[in-house]
């Protein structure tokens, strides 16, 4: 109702014959005055009789009819009424519900979109599993990690689908579904951090004229560990500091803000050590296999740092919902690159044939001779 001015509010009290009485008041509405004061009262009056007129004029019809303006009358009970039963429910806990509004019918379509693709490529990847090959533990891991993506969503699902008819929900499930999405980060986090340092160091350490083979030394694999008990430390550490629910992707605290700086060094450093090798690598199914990892892995570390500083267009209220649906959708985008890389008939098996020995987080070295699919 902002700049929607009140030319004039004519009250005539009337009484018959004549004899009447009347009073005018004259003013605009504000809404940034209506905000400040919870409310914006133009008058009171006493009506005597039963032939009272109340007549309103208002500048700008156009105006007023575009922003839905409204003007409401009370008796002086019910307004006393209603002022009470205002005070227990300021603003900030209205913007707090709309926070979370909508989220409810997000959860219950991820879960139906993670049934339906169970139920069509389940058995395929459980084939392939049960198969083993170099890619054997790197499948088990990433199997795992989605599997508590989808158990989160699920989680989430109960307690949303509660939330939305009693405004509570199931604590314990939303605490479940947090549970589950801090495993499935730190299960990815090693996935990808084992592979990447691993091909990293190797580089490093022999001239390039050798095959691609995964580091015998424990460096790689310590740096990784090192690294994935940081962002734990840190996730624990914003779950015990954060005393508002569902805020596990805003990141409002301190230590939210170093995940998010924890997670862009991960990717710049990630990022510079695959493109050193992508452009030495002088095979095209090996660099394309390398630019692919790359791209799954940079959308999983950057997506949530990204929709953070994108969140700010948005008005306070939608800025956790944009994180939050923004990083489970691309971090879901960024599981299905690396499955499709893994599974793939042609790519990584031109990279694992080539090895001298297993590639990382394999089982055994007895199959690097020969396909598996």
């Amino acid at each position: 109702m902002g700049g929607l001015r009140l030319l004039a509010v004519a009250l005539t009290c009337c009484w018959w014959p004549q004899g009447s009485q009347g009073k005018t008041l004259r003013g605009s509405f504000s809404s940034a005055a209506a905000r400040d004061a919870q409310g914006q009262s133009i008058g009171h009056f006493e009506f005597h009789g039963d032939h009272a007129l109340l007549c309103v004029r208002i500048n700008n019809i156009a105006v007023a009819v575009g922003k839905e303006a409204k003007l409401y009358l009370f008796q002086a009970r019910e307004l006393l009424k209603l002022r009470e039963g205002s005070n227990g429910y300021s603003c900030s806990e209205k913007l707090s519900k709309a926070q979370l509004t909508r989220l409810h019918e997000f959860f219950f379509l991820l879960v139906l979109v993670y049934f339906v693709i169970a139920c069509i490529y389940a058995q395929s990847l459980w084939q392939a599993i049960k198969k083993g090959g170099p890619m054997h533990m790197v499948l088990k891991v990433l199997t795992t990690a989605l599997l508590l993506q989808a158990g989160s969503a699920f989680a989430n699902y109960i307690h949303f689908s509660s939330y939305s008819k009693d405004g509570i929900g199931v604590p314990f499930m939303g605490s479940l579904a947090e549970f589950f999405d801090i495993a499935s980060q730190i299960q990815m986090l090693y996935l990808l951090l084992s592979l990447c340092m691993g091909w990293t160091i190797v580089r490093m350490k022999k001239s390039q004229s050798r095959p691609l083979q995964w580091d015998s030394t424990p460096a790689s694999t310590g740096i990784a560990v090192f690294i994935v008990i940081t962002q734990s430390i840190l996730l624990l550490w914003e779950q015990f500091e954060d005393t508002s629910p569902h805020s596990h992707h805003s990141h409002h605290n301190l230590a939210g803000i170093l995940l998010i700086v924890l997670r862009i060094c991960l990717a710049l450093s990630l990022g510079c050590g695959l493109y050193q090798i992508i452009t030495v690598e002088r095979s095209t199914l090996k660099r394309e296999f390398y630019i692919t990892f790359a791209k799954g892995c940079i959308l999983w570390f950057l997506c949530h740092p990204g929709l953070a500083c994108i969140s700010f267009i948005f008005n306070d209220y939608q800025r956790e919902k944009v994180v939050t649906i923004g990083v489970i959708l691309c971090q879901s985008v960024s599981m299905v690159i690396l499955y499709r890389l893994f599974l793939s008939h042609s790519l990584y098996w031109e990279v694992s044939s080539l090895s001298s020995v297993t590639l990382p987080l394999t089982i055994s070295s007895g199959h690097k001779s020969r396909p598996h699919f």
